[in-house]
């Protein structure tokens, strides 16, 4: 789904998508386990699970009469997706400039930097 335009989630999307991810595939209560407090109710959390299957982020396999989900989108290109979107907002899509932005305010350290740079020159 790397070429299609992935959509935003919401907070609560994301905090159960972040589970699955960490998980990789999961019956409902290892997916409730997963979601890191202060969780929503069980029922929220299949409620949100089945939202997401329908947006295109979730799947499942029925074993039985339970179903066990996993993700259609890698946490990879979710975060490639947002930090574009991020980059296009704020920085006039110039990553160069998110960065600048982010050495400014020093939250981002000189090994953070260096560290990057020896990632782009690989």
């Amino acid at each position: 789904m790397k070429s299609t335009e992935i959509k935003e989630l919401t907070k609560s999307e994301e905090q159960v998508m972040q589970a699955l991810w960490t998980i990789g595939k999961g019956f409902a209560n290892e997916i409730v386990t997963a979601v890191e407090p202060p969780r929503p109710a069980y029922n929220t959390i299949l409620t949100i699970v089945r939202i997401l299957e329908t947006k295109g982020f979730v799947a499942h396999e029925t074993f039985n009469r339970s179903n066990r989900y996993y993700p259609l989108i890698s946490r990879e290109d979710y975060s490639q997706q947002m930090l574009s979107r991020l980059a296009i907002r704020f920085f006039g899509s110039s990553f160069r400039k998110m960065v600048s932005f982010l050495v400014d305010r020093k939250s981002v350290t000189l090994e953070d930097l260096e560290s990057l740079t020896k990632a782009i020159e690989k």
